[in-house]
């Protein structure tokens, strides 16, 4: 087996790790952007979405699987990236979980598309495809239509809302059929 010299590995190795690099810039992305065809909620009002929100549906994920009374809030940060602190409570193991990640706008923070990050560098796709004028609900979808969240500053929703923001998931490919309707029945939260 022929031996590779010490120094075309060292040339050829900061080339290779940069368009390697470049190659998945593109993929990386891609998480980070609204599903195809959906519309971002513009004008948007970041210091009015700050807050608590209850979790009213979700699409069933890993990292929320089990959790009932699940909360997400906002907070505002000097350097205008957003402090979020998602919080469930864990019925099989009898305790609450939370995760504290960051957001940042991916474009114009006049328009409710957001990057999350949990996981360091890692980011996915947070924009907010309708919301109420008094920013009362809300519904948040993710980089594809296997990401969907309902959200309200109460822990119900009035049947029509609920039944308007259903049909305009389904309209934008969401499969409504595999919604969790997320139980809010501790009080220490």
């Amino acid at each position: 087996m022929p031996s590779v010299s010490c120094g075309l590995v060292r040339r050829w190795w900061p080339r290779a790790a940069l368009w390697l690099c470049l190659g998945l810039l593109p993929l990386l992305n891609a998480c980070t952007s609204p599903p195809e065809g959906v519309k971002v909620v513009s004008p948007f009002d970041v210091q009015r979405y700050a807050g608590q929100w209850f979790e009213i549906a979700r699409l069933d994920h890993s990292f929320e699987r089990g959790l009932t009374d699940v909360s997400a809030t906002y907070r505002l940060q000097a350097d205008g990236s957003v402090a979020v602190i998602n919080r469930g409570f864990n019925t099989e193991k009898s305790e609450w979980k939370e995760a504290v990640g960051k957001a940042l706008f991916t474009g114009d923070s006049n328009t409710a598309s957001l990057k999350v990050s949990f996981f360091g560098p890692f980011y996915g796709g947070y924009h907010v495809i309708a919301l109420d004028p008094d920013y009362r609900w809300a519904m948040v979808i993710g980089p594809d239509t296997g990401y969907l969240w309902i959200l309200a500053r109460d822990k119900q929703l009035p049947p029509g809302v609920r039944d308007k923001l259903v049909a305009q998931a389904a309209q934008v490919g969401v499969n409504t059929r595999e919604l969790i309707w997320v139980e809010h029945r501790r009080s220490d939260n």
